[in-house]
């Protein structure tokens, strides 16, 4: 059996506008009344993003001072999570058509996800991708889980799934952040990280995957690519 588990946000789902948003909500709320600020466009928002500069520094580019900043990055650390704003997602370019054909092609698909269990589910049925992830194919935090950094708790998950989930002859990860690559590395799982997400290529390059892909899309075609040259 082949495998593929993959990281949700990032891979399948596109969360940048739900950041974007959450930060033009920060940045009013941080800001005094008559204050001015520089609300940055959602390019050079998300550039600051997958470039990893930190929620305070971000608040300070917008003209936030330091302690507005720091009241900025909590605030946005509180709500970027919270339901009213997974509205926001949308589903990444050419995700379902490739879980369509990891489906066809007969390939054990698993999903692996800081989000908790509730947030999990509301974009399974927003977008009706049920079907690509049975109950027994979904590794996510549960509810009440009480989070500490996600490249600790992901290997954790990752560890659960190994334990679980049936023998395969080759199994690869496929996501956009360290925590993926650091849980794939800490279990010997091969490693795919794509360009599509939270983080951007230097960022990655730095974590050192086996391979850096554009998207999702991408990284499936190296899976099969490679799995046909190992039957060959």
């Amino acid at each position: 059996m082949l495998r593929i588990i993959t990281d949700f946000d990032g891979p399948i789902i596109d969360v940048s506008e739900r950041y974007y948003r959450v930060y033009q909500i920060c940045l009013e709320k941080s800001r005094h009344r008559e204050q001015t600020v520089k609300e940055l466009t959602k390019a050079e928002f998300w550039q600051l993003k997958r470039t990893r500069v930190p929620e305070t520094q971000i608040g300070i580019i917008s003209g936030l001072d330091k302690a507005q900043a720091q009241t900025f990055s909590q605030m946005r650390r509180q709500t970027v999570h919270t339901q009213p704003y997974f509205q926001y997602d949308c589903l990444a370019w050419g995700a379902v058509n490739t879980m369509l054909k990891i489906q066809q092609m007969g390939i054990d698909l698993a999903v692996m996800t800081m989000r908790r269990v509730r947030e999990l589910n509301y974009a399974l049925n927003r977008y009706d991708l049920g079907d690509f992830f049975p109950e027994n194919r979904r590794y996510c935090l549960s509810n009440d889980y009480i989070k500490t950094r996600d490249v600790e708790d992901k290997p954790l998950l990752m560890s659960r799934a190994l334990e679980e989930l049936p023998a395969a002859y080759d199994t690869w990860m496929i996501g956009d952040t360290e925590a993926d690559i650091v849980a794939a590395k800490r279990h010997g799982i091969k490693v795919i990280a794509v360009e599509c997400g939270i983080r951007d290529r230097v960022q990655l390059e730095s974590q050192q995957p086996d391979l850096i892909v554009k998207d999702f899309s991408c990284a499936v075609n190296l899976v099969l690519e490679n799995s046909l040259q190992q039957v060959g």
